[in-house]
């Protein structure tokens, strides 16, 4: 055992005081150490420790004539945040600054990694005072001495007590002295202070644990943080917490300003959805089913944006567009039916911009949207003026291009709809009596006219060449809903393809559907428009074009890219921090998919998806949005189908082959969202693979891993419990099975959400291109005798009336330019290692192997992009697809793959 003696300066006046135990549980008993320049006589009690409130007095462990002793020095590196800058913004979360670091300190226990061989109990932990040593604007040193007895043994982990009256965020804490060498302990995490929580924090060391390979002075310690990130599902939960837990999207309306901002709950058998964070607000008070809404939106305080990020960090930008740019775009553009007169007067919008009133705070939100807002060097004013898309730079008239409508099917930001056409002739599954006849109004004869030379529908059908974007039955049930609603309009629609000799698609047909109305008073209204060579009918072709791409850009926006990234990694993220210790090498593997995820949900929940927030206001389900996605949540929603292999099975645009690359033969060969995604899915696999296979190389590991089979039936039964009788859900009983399902979540969170994010300006940045919403109705449906002249005489302006209004039109311009933008700390895919990783040999090396793939992945795009056999990524004007290139420079780039859903 320690012998403890203490050190005294001739003035020091020693004050005595107990230590405490951590988290309330013994290490011992508590003993009083008598403060004399002479070795005191031992208690009896085992484990004593005792603190000396006099900081010239110093306790030390020293050894017995038996027991030797080293002397180990922590050095703890605290980040300094930037609470002041973002308080400019209404972002307080009670941060220090340097300042308030000055004097104080930070108690630090070790925590030996294994019992008492002769008690069976915990080793008492040894105790010292960490004193800030050095500052500067990336750091704030701070440290401490141990003296370490030889029966400690090795060091499992670290208690911390923050001492200061406010939060901080530790970087790191290396031991070093231990005759192993330096023992690194990754923090990355807000300590928060006593004075708000007396609880202590516990940091294990960076070496990862099988459940029931957890050394046995740490099985306390990882069940009892486990239970502190769980909680006990009572309360509103405070900024400084850590608690996950579960609860149903009840607050995206706000019954209580007005009875028309209620919104359904979405969760439960009426709205299958997946869980979000729970927040513990109160409910409305006109809808106890709602909670009421507030300034800020908790998340666990780990899952929070670092403020330590540079002013650019993208989600920042969310914020300030909403709080700042937003409205005063709603002050200088008055009148918002107000629609684009010309042509030219969208292009304006990238060579003049629009005026603004004088933003308040403007340096610091010039400095914020760089892309966006320009001064005017000459006048007073601020300008919104928009960087050109990429596409529109290489072909001004990309938009209108059919063969482009057809490519961007395949490569362009919502690239996972197509559908291969099995069944002929195509039928609803809607009930006849609610929507009218099932029969589709595109025919066999509109189909051979339209590839008459090619071959029959038949023969198109049985070689796979028939392909469908199909909104027909999702968005039919809405469309008499949304036509209730001021300045937009809906239809179902479907939009047939035929995959021509050279690989890529030809447009065909539109079907524009309005259901029987509801109180039958109007009958179903269908027709069918193709491509022409006479005005009315080609001006006719663009009209329908614009309600299809309305269409595609909802289900992109709600579906492809929200629904199926944002909104089904959530209950993932809460499981694993709710089931699986930071010490379990799944969550570490886990961890980095998982960064900032919960609070750009968060903010998605509180300004775009929220009820009038961006998404209504500009896009065609308007305040149906959300709820359109819990029903495709609930019909489309599988998990193995969020696998890149099975989602393209799934839509018919691949069948198992085991000759072919990847086991695929794909029914379009140049099809780049495929081509790229299958090799970064087998490069994601084969990472994965070795990870699981170093730390399960017994099977029966998996069944026996505790945690594991938690955190798996949590997601299954709680986080996505409205679908755990559905099919899609793989077991969980051998290393395969793992594989299977950690490879499906880490695809999602990095190549699924990179393809459909980073793109967005690039492709929707000259909205025509990209309708988010069609205001009118086609011409030709229960036609008024005006429409029809003002179609006749001026088809532009039809079209132009159609198009988003240009409050509409400037608001999602801003928001997708923030959207697309990697932040210039951004992690991406394979790039750097986590500290964790680095120090297991064996998973150093697959990381390596991994991060050479990807390098290699980087060179097979640029090739394939450069290859002219590949027409549907390289072409007169095209733009490369990059997408799924797994590195980016910061800002608006269209390419770089981040681990994770972090904007």
């Amino acid at each position: 055992m320690l012998k403890l003696h203490l050190h005294q300066s001739q003035s020091a006046s020693p004050t005595l005081f107990p230590l405490s135990k951590p988290f309330g549980q013994g290490n011992g008993g508590i003993a009083v150490l008598l403060a004399q320049s002479v070795p005191a006589p031992r208690k009896s009690h085992k484990n004593a420790r005792v603190g000396l409130a006099s900081r010239k007095i110093k306790a030390v462990a020293s050894p017995s004539t038996t027991e030797k002793s080293l002397s180990v020095k922590a050095v703890v590196t605290v980040k300094p945040s930037t609470a002041g800058l973002f308080s400019e913004i209404g972002i307080n979360r009670g941060l220090d600054d340097i300042t308030d670091l000055v004097g104080k300190t930070l108690l630090l226990e070790l925590v030996s990694a294994e019992l008492d061989a002769k008690t069976g109990q915990e080793k008492g932990t040894i105790k010292g005072y960490a004193h800030k040593t050095s500052q500067s604007k990336e750091a704030v040193i701070y440290e401490c001495e141990f003296e370490v007895g030889e029966e400690f043994g090795e060091a499992g982990a670290i208690l911390v007590e923050n001492e200061h009256h406010k939060e901080m965020y530790l970087k790191d804490i290396v031991l070093d002295g231990f005759t192993s060498g330096p023992l690194s302990i990754t923090c990355n995490s807000w300590v928060h202070s006593k004075f708000d929580n007396p609880q202590k924090r516990v940091f294990f060391t960076n070496k990862c644990y099988l459940p029931e390979e957890t050394p046995s002075g740490l099985r306390r310690l990882r069940e009892e943080e486990l239970a502190i990130l769980r909680g006990n599902g009572q309360g509103e939960r405070k900024t400084y917490e850590r608690i996950y837990d579960y609860d149903v999207y009840n607050d995206l309306g706000d019954p209580d300003s007005s009875a028309d901002k209620k919104r359904p709950v979405l969760g439960g058998k009426e709205f299958p959805y997946p869980r979000r964070c729970r927040t513990g607000r109160p409910q409305c008070k006109t809808d106890p089913q709602s909670e009421s809404r507030s300034g800020s939106i908790y998340v666990p305080r780990d899952e929070e944006f670092s403020t330590t990020k540079e002013l650019t960090f993208s989600a920042k930008t969310v914020y300030s567009v909403v709080h700042a740019l937003v409205p005063s775009l709603e002050t200088a553009i008055v009148d918002t039916d107000l629609g684009f007169p010309f042509f030219t007067s969208i292009d304006e919008l990238f060579n003049e911009g629009v005026n603004l009133p004088p933003l308040q705070k403007q340096g610091f939100f010039k400095d914020l949207l760089p892309r966006l807002i320009k001064a005017v060097t000459d006048t007073a004013e601020d300008v919104l003026r928009f960087e050109t898309p990429e596409t529109m730079n290489r072909d001004r008239f990309f938009w209108f291009s059919d063969d482009e409508f057809a490519r961007q099917t395949l490569a362009g930001i919502n690239p996972c709809t197509i559908q291969l056409v099995t069944e002929w002739p195509l039928k609803s599954k809607l009930d006849p009596k609610v929507y009218g006849p099932p029969e589709s109004a595109i025919t066999t004869e509109i189909i051979e006219r339209e590839i008459k030379g090619f071959m029959t529908i038949d023969e198109a059908v049985k070689q796979k060449k028939l392909f469908i974007l199909d909104y027909h039955d999702l968005f039919l049930p809405y469309v008499n809903k949304v036509r209730q609603l001021k300045g937009t309009t809906l239809y179902g629609s479907r939009t047939l393809f035929f995959l021509t000799p050279d690989g890529t698609l030809k447009p065909l047909a539109i079907e524009l559907t309005r259901p029987l109305s509801d109180d039958g008073g109007k009958p179903q209204w269908k027709q069918v428009f193709t491509p022409s060579w006479h005005s009315t009918g080609k001006w006719l072709w663009r009209l329908a074009k614009a309600h299809v791409l309305a269409h595609d850009s909802g289900y992109h926006q709600l579906v492809s890219h929200w629904l199926q990234t944002h909104g089904a990694t959530e209950p993932y993220i809460i499981a694993a921090n709710r089931q699986l210790s930071t010490m379990h090498p799944i969550y570490k593997l886990l961890h980095p998919h998982f960064r900032y995820t919960m609070e750009i949900n968060a903010l998605a929940r509180g300004y775009l998806v929220n009820g009038d927030g961006i998404i209504e206001s500009s896009f065609s389900p308007g305040k149906y949005s959300m709820e359109l996605s819990s029903v495709a949540y609930d019909k489309q929603w599988q998990f193995d189908l969020q696998a890149l292999p099975n989602d393209l099975i799934s839509r018919g645009l691949a069948v198992e082959d085991p000759t072919a690359p990847h086991g695929l033969k794909l029914a379009i060969e140049d099809y780049p969202f495929a081509n790229d995604g299958l090799l970064l899915w087998d490069t994601l696999k084969e990472w994965v693979t070795d990870y699981v296979n170093h730390y399960y190389p017994d099977p029966s590991r998996i069944a026996s891993d505790k945690e594991l089979q938690s955190w798996w039936t949590e997601i299954r039964t709680v986080g996505h419990g409205d679908k755990k009788d559905s099919p899609g859900w793989p077991d969980l009983k051998t290393p395969s099975d793992l594989i299977h399902i950690i490879t499906t979540i880490v695809w999602v969170a990095s190549g699924h959400h990179a393809a459909v994010n980073f793109g967005q300006y690039t492709y929707a940045g000259y909205f025509p291109n990209r309708p988010t919403i069609a205001r009118t109705n086609m011409p030709v449906e229960d036609p008024k005798e005006e429409e029809l002249k003002l179609f006749w005489d001026k088809p532009e302006v039809t079209l132009l009336t159609c198009f988003p209004s240009q409050i509409q039109a400037t608001k999602v311009m801003a928001v997708l330019d923030v959207l697309s933008n990697h932040s210039p700390d951004e992690e991406y895919l394979g790039q750097a290692p986590e500290p964790a990783w680095k120090e297991e040999p064996m998973i150093k090396a697959a990381f390596e192997r991994f991060n050479g793939r990807l390098m290699e992945l980087e060179g097979v795009i640029d090739a394939r992009n450069a290859d002219p056999r590949f027409k549907n990524r390289n072409g007169a004007g095209v733009v490369p697809y990059e997408l799924l290139k797994p590195f980016s420079d910061p800002g608006v780039t269209g390419k770089g793959v981040p681990y994770s859903i972090s904007i």
